[in-house]
């Protein structure tokens, strides 16, 4: 079942932009896979909502942002519907899609959500995280970072919608305090290690101070 959800979303997500394209769901998945293992999942739940979560993508300076959740939660239930799942299952399986997001401040009740909160996250962590991050800062025409003060250095409040290094602080950094799971919560220590030694070796190659 797993398999045909995959080929149907691999197909779905054609030409999709590289921050939240078909790999980028199958590196969640791969995260999932090995939190779920470790911490116990209903692991098709836990899968399958990992390859329905991100079905619809808004921009992230759209009105509809926030809604992408919700409506890939219901394309979500339709697909399984479709596949003969039970309501009880597809309920367990919407509700981890609709509980995912960053921007709606949710923690999940249940195992499943949580991992899949966990297992997006650290996508958006380390060495892919960053670039993701400057791939969606590219597609929406934002500068590197601001030229004034790139490092914060006079305390200003982040702007991540002009400059795309402004995202780390705003929010990257922060997401290691957002994990739910032990598992989930080791990785993220290592890939927010590395983001900022990536911070402090561009400090050092902009020769800013």
């Amino acid at each position: 079942m797993l398999e045909k959800i995959k080929k149907k979303v691999a197909k779905m997500l054609e030409g999709r932009d590289p921050g939240h394209d078909f790999e980028h769901i199958m590196r969640v998945y791969r995260n999932a896979e090995f939190i779920g293992q470790k911490e116990g999942a209903d692991m098709e739940i836990l899968l399958a909502a990992v390859l329905l979560h991100d079905l619809v993508v808004y921009p992230k300076g759209s009105a509809k942002s926030a809604k992408s959740a919700d409506d890939s939660a219901d394309m979500a239930e339709k697909i399984l519907r479709d596949y003969g799942w039970s309501k009880d299952r597809i309920d367990r399986t919407s509700y981890c899609i609709r509980t995912h997001s960053y921007s709606k401040r949710l923690v999940p009740s249940t195992l499943e959500g949580k991992i899949l909160q966990d297992a997006d996250r650290l996508d958006a962590l380390g060495a892919i995280g960053i670039a993701r991050t400057f791939s969606v800062g590219g597609s929406e025409k934002r500068a590197f970072y601001n030229p004034y003060d790139p490092f914060w250095h006079s305390r200003r409040e982040p702007d991540d919608r002009q400059w795309t290094l402004d995202h780390f602080q705003a929010k990257l950094l922060k997401l290691q305090n957002s994990m739910h799971t032990q598992t989930a919560k080791a990785e993220a220590q290592e890939r927010t290690a590395f983001m900022e030694y990536f911070i402090k070796q561009l400090k050092h190659e902009v020769r800013y101070e």
